[in-house]
């Protein structure tokens, strides 16, 4: 169950946030004081927060710009003024979404849900297994058990391919290709390089023979 922080002054516009979020299968929780508002919201472990533009001692922007010094957790801003003007500080102080007062529920719901979604799906593309092996395309590492080792670009290029394309024999010139369509040129040379590299450290993570010469046709990972 994802977890939601209100950060709301009004004390019935923040009871009406609880009550709708926990009968549409969301936990709720409310902060009261705002007196260090960042560190309540760092201590909350939220998935996402409400945040009201205007609270009683602190600016919503600034509070917001403070919290993405140390945290990306997903903000939807939420503000009494309907304006492109408040729209773009918001969205440029890193807010992931913006909702004007008075919203509607139903409304207020589908923003919440495309976060969600959206996280989702990005975590799913950023993260390949392959056995007990776990590439993570976002922090650049790969991991089996307890080992974790970091990956150049072109080493998460070339295993990342190869995973996503497990059982296929890929050529070489269709790894160079894919290298260079995600901007990262890589030669002949260099790819043979990278081939070596990358099944130096999968030695080093007590994985054998994972990536395949198929002589005269490619690489491929079974």
């Amino acid at each position: 169950m994802k977890r939601i922080l209100i950060i709301e002054d009004d004390v019935d516009v923040r009871e009406e946030l609880k009550v709708l979020l926990c009968r549409n299968g969301y936990e709720a929780e409310y902060i009261t004081d705002f007196k260090d508002a960042c560190k309540q919201i760092l201590a909350a472990n939220a998935d996402m927060v409400l945040l009201d533009i205007n609270l009683p001692g602190v600016d919503g922007e600034s509070l917001l710009k403070e919290l993405r010094q140390v945290s990306d957790v997903p903000v939807i801003m939420v503000t009494s003024q309907n304006t492109e003007m408040d729209e773009v500080l918001c969205l440029s102080f890193g807010a992931d979404d913006f909702v004007a007062k008075p919203y509607n529920p139903s409304i207020l719901l589908l923003h919440i849900e495309a976060i969600f979604k959206r996280m989702n799906k990005n975590t799913k593309e950023d993260v390949l297994p392959y056995n007990n092996l776990v590439l993570d395309l976002g922090r650049g590492i790969m991991k089996v058990d307890d080992i974790t080792v970091e990956l150049s670009k072109n080493e998460m290029g070339i295993l990342g391919y190869l995973i996503k394309n497990q059982g296929r024999i890929i050529s070489r010139d269709e790894l160079m290709s894919y290298l260079w369509d995600s901007e990262e040129f890589v030669d002949d040379n260099t790819l043979t390089v990278n081939i070596n590299r990358v099944r130096k450290k999968l030695e080093e993570c007590g994985l054998l023979d994972v990536i395949q010469t198929k002589r005269g046709q490619g690489y491929i990972i079974g």
